[in-house]
């Protein structure tokens, strides 16, 4: 079975709530995903390393998929 989709709407709300805990990172998240700049791109705009984008990536996205999941439980 495939998995459900997402709304835009829990993905923007989401992210809402990533850049009021860290900009940086929504703004990672942002260049990566809507604009589709690789991690070494993003971590240069940002002006960060490779290895903190890289950290920032996977913190985030483990962040907003709970965040998703936590708003689609309510």
């Amino acid at each position: 079975m495939p998995a459900p989709l997402v709304s835009w709407i829990a993905v923007h709300d989401a992210l809402e709530k990533l850049a009021a805990h860290d900009k940086q990172m929504a703004q990672l998240v942002k260049l990566r995903y809507f604009v589709g700049l690789t991690t070494e791109e993003a971590a240069e705009i940002l002006g960060v390393s490779v290895r903190t984008a890289d950290r920032w990536w996977s913190y985030s996205r483990v962040w907003l998929y709970q965040e998703i999941e936590r708003q689609r439980s309510h």
